[in-house]
């Protein structure tokens, strides 16, 4: 098994069909990261140490990777538990209980690193294929948020709700077709619209309009959630990479003030000022928050 080997397999969705799936892929790609196979060196980002970038070999050409948050990273020793305190978590909401407060950070972990495994072997195609590579590693992140909340035992689903627009008078004018990532169902009864994205990088915008039009249309208030993986990115040249933040903070609050405000926004990987600003603070939570907080509540009887 190689980088190459590797990148093949992230880039074929059908092989990422069941959460053990994307388990097993992360045990190859730590694998390989452990033994440095494939692997020229970890680069450190000089401004945030936290982040590191893999440099593949010639077998991939050099390419290097997305910045990779060691923080949050599991690795080929303790990935097992982490993935292990995911699936118990999803039990206990499943069978009506609360989960353990102290899976929290576990659950982080297993979610951040069987993702980020997944486009860090993306990183690793020819060069020409980045938007290829983006395309899905974005549609496996929502595929892997579905997965972990049908497996909590609610109804979820991706696809198109058709909203009615009607005149003064009542009459249906057109259906108005709005396509998303995550519908959260109880009982056929639609409890939660969510945006599950790798980054908020130009989709901000969308998430609240989309929110905003469909309680317009409908006059209900369907609680509207975004899921994020993280906000950062690649700058610099080398050897001298760094990190940069896609989140744009004026727009978030601007909607959030002026517009209306999401029901949940939550990162796997939150970036400083989001905890600094007492705006953002209010706003965003970690991911966990959405496992641990709202799901049991979807599932709690009335």
């Amino acid at each position: 098994m190689n980088i190459s080997m590797l990148s093949q397999i992230a880039s074929d969705k059908d092989n990422f069909l069941t959460i053990a799936a994307y388990r097993d892929f992360t045990h190859m790609f730590l694998d390989l990261w452990a033994s440095r196979t494939g692997i020229q060196a970890e680069i450190m980002a000089r401004s945030d140490n936290q982040y590191v970038f893999l440099q593949y070999d010639k077998t991939a050409g050099y390419q290097v990777t997305r910045p990779l948050n060691k923080s949050l990273l599991a690795t080929v020793e303790n990935f097992d538990a982490v993935f292990n305190s995911l699936i118990d978590t999803l039990e206990s909401i499943r069978d009506r209980q609360l989960p353990n407060d102290d899976m929290r950070t576990r659950v982080v972990s297993a979610i951040y690193t069987m993702q980020q495994c997944i486009g860090a072997a993306l990183d690793g195609l020819p060069v020409g294929h980045s938007n290829q590579a983006r395309k899905v590693n974005g549609d496996l992140f929502e595929r892997l948020v579905n997965l972990l909340v049908r497996a909590s035992g609610i109804d979820c689903r991706s696809g198109v709700i058709k909203v009615p627009v009607r005149d003064d008078n009542g009459n249906i004018l057109f259906k108005a077709r709005y396509q998303h990532d995550m519908m959260l169902e109880v009982s056929g009864e639609l409890k939660v619209i969510g945006s599950v994205k790798t980054s908020s990088k130009d989709r901000v915008d969308k998430i609240f309009i989309d929110k905003f039009l469909y309680d317009r249309l409908t006059g209900t208030a369907v609680p509207h959630v975004a899921i994020f993986l993280h906000d950062v990115q690649r700058a610099g040249r080398e050897p001298h990479y760094r990190v940069s933040s896609t989140f744009l903070p004026g727009h978030f609050k601007a909607y959030t003030v002026k517009l209306n405000s999401l029901d949940g926004v939550f990162y796997c990987d939150l970036r400083p000022q989001m905890l600094a600003d007492p705006i953002l603070r209010e706003e965003i939570r970690p991911i966990d928050c959405f496992f641990f907080d709202v799901l049991p509540q979807i599932v709690a009887p009335g």
